[in-house]
């Protein structure tokens, strides 16, 4: 049975960051020394998560140029224009062939009718995920930053985010990044408002490389996949 699912709203979102500075130390330090983070929230639909794919093992500069040449080539970006578009064309707007036929798959879906990323909205997290990892080149990673991100699901954690990992390992003060493994028993007391813990993790790690974060409209999650 599909039912309404809890997103993040401006206020739900602050409700979720007085909680978690009340409860976790490290994280109130974080809001004491850079105050409170951005929202960070994407538009659902094809275009986010081919931008979410795209950014997948490369940084976010690469990834914005890529898809910023991307929409220059398709106005507007469906699964259709996409389809389009031929492999020399989509490696000079800096898809690899890897992420050419990750791309190609998910859109002769949505175009032939098979999926529909709308029906996402209504499932829960572990349901919404496990729909996207069926396509191939869509881990869980890439699949929870789309959640997270554009469905603004609250208690989502991408453990396979670099960025993610290495601010915990600052914030918690660890000798070594933790692993994916570690980093999901280590997420248990933030339930149910991961996400809102992984935006202020993220929030240290731009803050602290000097980087505006009220000036970022997209997640800082790097190097998923």
């Amino acid at each position: 049975m599909q039912v309404p699912q809890t997103i993040l709203s401006e206020n739900v979102f602050a409700q979720g960051v007085r909680l978690l500075v009340d409860r976790d130390a490290h994280l109130a330090e974080v809001v004491e020394k850079y105050g409170l983070p951005p929202l960070w929230v994407r538009k659902p639909g094809f275009p986010t998560l081919v931008y979410i794919i795209l950014e997948q093992q490369v940084s976010l500069a690469s990834a914005k140029a890529a898809f910023d040449r991307l929409k220059d080539a398709v106005r507007p970006l469906t699964p259709n224009r996409f389809l389009k578009l031929t492999d020399t064309e989509l490696l000079r707007i800096g898809f690899s062939r890897q992420k050419t036929l990750y791309t190609r798959l998910l859109a002769e879906s949505l175009s032939r009718r098979h999926f529909d990323l709308r029906y996402l909205h209504d499932l829960h997290d572990d349901a919404a995920r496990k729909m996207l990892v069926a396509f191939k080149g869509i881990g869980k990673c890439t699949a929870d930053i789309y959640l997270l991100s554009a469905l603004r699901r609250p208690d989502i954690w991408p453990t396979g985010d670099l960025a993610l990992a290495t601010a915990v390992q600052e914030v918690k003060h660890l000798r070594q990044r933790p692993s994916p493994e570690r980093l999901e028993k280590m997420s248990a007391p933030w339930r149910p408002w991961r996400a809102v813990a992984a935006r202020l993790f993220w929030h240290h790690y731009l803050s602290k490389r000097g980087q505006r974060t009220s000036e970022i409209s997209l997640l800082p999650g790097i190097a998923h996949a």
